[in-house]
């Protein structure tokens, strides 16, 4: 289920005038969380003049970020659990 934010981030692609299919895409299907739709909104504040491809890039960017944080923390669970094998021997 898409976030509030979703909702701000689809209106202000609106406003930039943007296909309303993409804008759809973009808010609904894969910045549908308060975090991922923030960093887009900061992203259009700051960018005045912005084409498709720009902000499709930028929304590349910012899921590969988040896949990129899952990963670290994913791995840092399975160091802990080897960590904690290592230390208790396997008691």
């Amino acid at each position: 289920m898409p976030s509030e934010k979703s909702g701000v981030l689809y209106n202000e692609l609106l406003k930039k005038g943007f296909n309303k299919e993409l804008c759809k895409e973009i808010a609904y299907r894969y910045m549908n969380t308060d975090y991922t739709a923030t960093r887009m909104l900061g992203y259009l504040y700051r960018v005045s003049s912005l084409s498709e491809e720009m902000l499709i890039d930028e929304m590349l960017a910012i899921l590969d970020d988040c896949e990129r944080f899952r990963k670290k923390h994913e791995m840092e669970s399975a160091q802990a659990a080897i960590n904690k094998v290592y230390n208790n021997r396997l008691d």
